[in-house]
């Protein structure tokens, strides 16, 4: 389980493009090495990136293309029974039972009912056992029951057909509703039930719990209330309804090609087996106190909907057959609104309290099965995309683009050829279905293939011969068979046909191959790897040990999402398991050794994927073909012609398209692999420079040791000059203190002197010059005590909330007046946004500007001298122009050292005031930098990091 929001990270190589990304990058890149099949080191570079806010919460994503963890399946096994058993209201069910009625009469179809729902039951059972007992969805199931990593791609995509053709059936019967109780048109009603199913099923199992929760009472009573007064007021309908014969009464005896045919709708049915399975896999571990309840829950959120699957259906046919009897059309008798309708209006005798109850009615049962429909229709789209693209932008994405291909189909009206779509359908799903079935039921307990359910890409071939191979062989013959190809009765009997051949081949060819293809490689031993929580190498997040496979790309350990959307580590897990390994393979062993060298050209693997196209549209052609003229009718012999050439120009025209199409996949292709090859062998080259370097390290390890003998030297001979200067700066201290006292005397005395009257001028002038020089030495002792404290680290600044323009402002008057007095022009540009309140140290900021701008008024004579602020990004620039003499280049070096002193020509100061400037603005985070031209001027720079204090 992911302890945190999830987050994970785009893979790329040296020498391919990046993942497409989900979110911004977040933390530097990292690299891991590992060897490729031709000995070249593989270099991969991690970067974490962010799931959008849906993949990031799990209530949303209900671990899409992931097992459900341990510590998540938390709900009892009631609730997860109950909200699987929910799906159960779907009125389909009646329509089908009502369709087989009309078409085949009661006695054919009640006999294919019951069959159906036999073998609905018996194929679900372990299904939804391995299921529960491994917290898999249908897709991870079918993944390790036989058919491999990218096998089961093939069956998400039937799957994922199935809950959108479901899904618009059910919504039509509520749009019918709608219009029938609200007079709403059926497009916009469409629309309407699609969009509404949309918010409740963003938040997953935990919102779909919630409803079937709440909706579950009413529903059951509003489903049983019709029937127990159709039964008291017409007692006598069951015994009418046996001696139905069918809309054209061909099925008034038992005919067993119409009992196939019947039965080939009704198997079509088996399918919602795997929308239970996307329930079933919360249900929590079984243990010896909730064994009991474990399995009831097992049997009533699994196989268990069967059973009342099979009563609705026999309620269709009797609804039905009340409908029609009330004079309803055939074609509006298999709608559920008027089945219901007619049921109701025995509860009712107002019309339009038994129309609420209808549409009421429908209404539930149709939110209850669709929430279900567009839920495991998200996570059969997640799993089909990430495995074609490598992406996985979140299961609410595919909950809208499911919903929409269900609203297109609403909107074609496909409830008018719902007999043709589920007995067409059928014979695939049962085929895909009953593959699994037969991995569970026979190869696993015969030992033709491993015993748990292995679900992770790391240890999966990408085709597992004996799911495929079963699916595709029972495809085939059954969907021939239902063509008619092999006569009447094999057209009856197709899906049968293709339960049998999947139950057939599957452990024929698990024995024939030993069983090989099910594992790629072997999971290392689990002690000390997968005990308790693990951290992914990529994503960094916590998983269970199921969740993690160890990754030789990575070097690491890596969660099945991760190794699901990663596609630069070239399957380095398994190479032998990779689909082009396996095709390469397959085709040396069917070719003849003198064309094995043509196999990987560019023309041979055109020809061999046209191989594949060619059959692939004809036999789609030549199935719409074969349903045009069965609806065509009587019509066939006159217009079936003109069908026929429109058919094979439409073939021949999307057979060029698909040419030049697979022609430009070859083409990528090959350009994708010559660059890899290129990539391979620098990477080779790369490897053999890096040994060579490791050789060369090792030779200068013995310097590198002296290096670091002589760093510590060093190390000790700076730690000696810290403390000269700490004694120094001590020094240096104690000699200002005791300089400081006398001077302070005598220029205390000197003051009192130049204020007495009685002393002559001559005598005052001379205490004025004493007076002067004991200023100079006592701004001279202050400087060195500042410059002491700032080298002995004793020197703290004290940043404070400084209103900044204000501060600047009070400088510049200040120099004003003094550039007014030696009649200079001062002038000073301010940013027009300055920040109102900055931290810093309000006098250590003064003394760095006074400094530099006492010496630029001081030094100009004439001219101007120019005051600059900048503020960006929290750092201001002070810039300090003046016309002065200038400063000469070989004095510019020594502008800032101690007790500098410039040409009377040139100066730029005396004494310490620049020097301390510089170390003050070096110690509070910025810099100051001086340019001048001698006759021309002089421009300090002062850069000072000043935050913005909010």
């Amino acid at each position: 389980m992911v302890l945190a929001p999830s987050q994970r990270m785009k893979l790329a190589t040296s020498s391919t493009p990046d993942n497409p990304r989900l979110g911004p990058a977040v933390a530097p890149p990292e690299r891991t090495e590992s060897v490729l099949a031709d000995g070249a080191v593989q270099r991969v570079v991690k970067v974490r990136r962010d799931y959008n806010s849906w993949v990031a919460r799990e209530t949303m994503e209900d671990y899409a293309l992931r097992f459900t963890p341990h510590s998540f399946r938390k709900w009892s096994e009631m609730r997860v029974a109950n909200t699987a058993f929910g799906a159960a209201s779907f009125l389909i069910l009646e329509a089908v039972g009502a369709t087989l009625l009309v078409q085949y009469g009661f006695l054919n179809a009640f006999w294919a009912i019951l069959a159906t729902g036999l073998i609905i039951f018996l194929a679900g059972l372990p299904i939804s056992i391995y299921a529960a007992r491994h917290g898999l969805d249908m897709d991870l199931l079918t993944r390790g029951a036989g058919f491999g990593y990218i096998g089961s791609t093939i069956t998400s995509l039937i799957y994922a057909s199935f809950t959108f053709i479901f899904f618009a059936l059910e919504a039509a019967v509520m749009a019918y509703a709608l219009e029938l109780a609200f007079d709403i048109p059926p497009a916009w009603g469409s629309l309407i039930c699609a969009l509404v199913v949309i918010p409740l099923v963003t938040h997953g199992v935990t919102a779909i719990s919630r409803l079937q929760v709440w909706t579950q009472p009413l529903w059951l009573v509003m489903l049983v209330v019709p029937y127990i007064f159709v039964f008291k007021h017409n007692p006598d309908v069951l015994n009418d309804l046996a001696h139905y014969g069918g809309g054209e009464g061909q099925g008034s005896k038992f005919n067993v090609y119409l009992f196939g045919a019947a039965m080939t709708v009704g198997i079509a049915l088996i399918t919602q087996m795997g929308e239970q399975v996307d329930y079933l896999r919360f249900m929590p571990e079984k243990t010896a106190q909730n064994r009991r309840r474990w399995w009831a829950g097992v049997l009533i959120g699994g196989p268990g909907w069967v059973i009342l699957g099979v009563i609705k259906m026999l309620g269709g046919a009797l609804l039905a057959y009340l409908a029609i009897s009330h004079s309803v059309p055939l074609d509006r008798a298999v709608d559920p609104n008027q089945m219901y309708l007619a049921a109701y209006e025995y509860v009712f005798a107002r019309p339009g309290w038994a129309v609420a109850a209808v549409c009421l009615f429908v209404v539930i049962s149709q939110l209850k099965i669709n929430v279900t429909n567009a839920y495991a229709g998200s996570l059969a789209w997640s799993n089909f995309f990430a495995r074609l693209t490598h992406s996985h932008p979140g299961r609410v994405v595919w909950v809208v683009f499911n919903t929409m291909i269900a609203l297109m189909l609403m909107e074609l009206d496909v409830f008018k050829a719902l007999g043709g779509v589920l007995g067409l359908y059928s014979n695939i799903a049962i085929s895909w279905l009953m593959a699994v079935v037969a991995d569970l039921v026979i190869n696993k307990p015969l030992g033709l293939s491993p015993p748990g359910i292995e679900f992770k890409r790391a240890h999966l071939y990408d085709i597992n011969p004996v799911g495929v191979g079963a699916m595709v062989a029972a495809s085939v013959l059954s969907v021939t068979a239902y063509l008619g190809v092999f006569g009447p009765l094999a057209e009856a009997f197709s899906a049968l046909i293709a339960l049998v051949t999947a139950m057939v081949v599957s452990p024929l060819i698990a024995w024939a191959t030993k069983g090989k293809y099910y594992i790629a490689r072997q999971s290392p031993p689990r002690a000390g790897l997968f005990t308790g929580l693990q951290s992914c190498v990529i994503c960094e997040r916590e998983y269970e040990g199921d969740d993690l496979a160890h990754c030789p790309a990575y070097l690491g350990n890596i969660c099945s999402l991760c190794c699901s959307l990663d596609a630069r580590c070239n399957d380095l897990c398994k190479p032998e398991g990779r689909l082009s390994a396996q095709w390469a393979g397959a085709l040396r062993w069917l070719l003849p050794k003198r064309v094995w060298p043509y196999i990987d050209t560019g023309l041979g693997h055109y020809l061999l994927l046209m191989a594949i196209v060619v059959p692939v549209l004809a036999g789609l052609f030549g199935l719409l073909y074969h349903q045009e003229l069965r609806a065509m009718g009587e019509h066939a012999l006159t217009f079936g012609p003109t069908l026929r050439l429109g058919f094979i120009k439409a073939f021949a025209a999307l057979l060029l398209v698909s040419g030049v199409v697979a022609w430009w996949l070859v083409l990528t292709h090959k350009s994708r692999q010559v660059a890899q090859e290129e990539s391979n062998r620098q990477t080779q080259a790369v490897h053999e420079q890096t040994l060579a370097l490791r050789r060369e390290i090792d030779s200068h390890r013995q310097t590198d040791l002296q290096l670091q003998e002589a760093k510590l030297q060093a190390e000790g001979a700076r730690h000696q000059a810290e403390l000269a200067n700490q004694a120094k700066s001590r020094y240096i201290t104690t000699v200002s203190h005791e300089l400081r006292t006398p001077l302070n005397s005598i220029l205390g005395y000197a003051q009192l002197l130049e204020e007495d009257a009685s002393i002559p001028p001559h005598r005052r002038q001379a205490v004025s010059v004493i007076r002067r020089g004991g200023d100079h030495l006592l701004s001279l002792i202050e400087g060195t005590l500042d410059i002491a404290r700032i080298e002995g680290g004793k020197l703290r600044l004290e940043p404070k909330p400084l209103r900044f323009r204000d501060c600047v402002q009070q400088i510049v008057r200040m120099f004003e007046l003094q550039a007014v007095g030696k009649g200079i022009e001062f002038r000073a540009e301010l940013a027009d946004v300055l920040p109102e309140v900055v931290r810093a140290d309000e006098k250590r900021l003064q003394q760095i500007l006074i400094n530099v701008l006492g010496n630029a008024v001081k030094f100009t004579h004439t001219g101007r001298v120019v005051f600059r602020l900048r503020y960006a990004r929290e750092m201001a620039l002070f810039e300090i122009e003046d016309t002065g003499p200038g400063i000469a280049a070989d004095e510019i070096e020594h502008i800032f050292e101690p007790f500098a002193r410039g040409s009377e020509a040139t100066s730029g100061g005396t004494g310490l005031g620049l020097t301390i400037g510089k170390m003050l603005t070096d110690l509070m985070g910025g810099e100051m930098t001086v340019s001048s031209t001698v006759g021309v001027g002089t421009v300090f720079r002062i850069r000072l990091f000043l935050p913005e204090a909010r």
